[in-house]
């Protein structure tokens, strides 16, 4: 089967999106990279969520990359820190619930790791990280919100869907909005016209 030069190691809809609207061509290729183990690894060595998310989206490359050694593989992976405490995407509506209520009133950290790999050959990587503050939202606009978005909330780390009915949870933002959804996407643009495979 041919493939575009770029592939996307990922089965996220939000950064398939975002390189979509950008007018990037691609193909999504989602890795089979077993996440938990690598989180508990890296968190029992003492690594910071941005190493963690960098080390993730270079794994998922990688194995990508294994498949297409002649296409650029595009990694990525997102990490949220409050307090010290990692969150995951919620397996469910009630953890979702929980990681909400856990939030509410405070700042978190979202660590993004962004990864090209061609031919298992590592040729970039980048890093960022945003800072947001979710305020002190009652019940009821929870349970409303959470009615509201259904199983989008699955969908991410923190269980809010930022570039929807999401953003209401929060007062305030440090950083990039598409650093927000998971996907850099100026670093990631100036990258694919350096290597032509988007026009300057």
């Amino acid at each position: 089967m041919a493939v575009a030069s770029l592939i996307l190691a990922s089965s996220s809809k939000s950064r398939a999106s975002i390189l979509t609207h950008t007018g990037v061509s691609f193909s999504q290729v989602p890795s089979s990279v077993d996440e938990e183990p690598v989180k508990a690894s890296m968190a029992n060595s003492g690594a910071t969520a941005a190493q963690c998310a960098l080390r993730l989206a270079e794994m998922k490359a990688a194995s990508v990359s294994t498949l297409h050694p002649e296409a650029f593989v595009l990694g990525c992976d997102q990490m949220l820190d409050c307090g010290g405490r990692w969150f995951d995407k919620p397996k469910d509506p009630v953890q979702a619930r929980t990681h909400l209520e856990d939030l509410r009133g405070r700042k978190h950290s979202l660590f993004n790791g962004m990864v090209v790999v061609r031919g298992s050959q590592t040729i970039w990587q980048y890093t960022n990280h945003a800072v947001l503050e979710m305020r002190a939202f009652s019940d009821a606009f929870l349970d409303q919100y959470l009615a509201t978005v259904g199983e989008q909330v699955l969908f991410t780390v923190g269980g809010y869907h930022f570039e929807g009915p999401g953003a209401q949870l929060f007062t305030s933002i440090e950083g990039d909005f598409f650093s927000i959804l998971g996907l850099p996407r100026l670093p990631l643009l100036g990258f694919l016209r350096e290597h032509g495979l988007i026009s300057t």
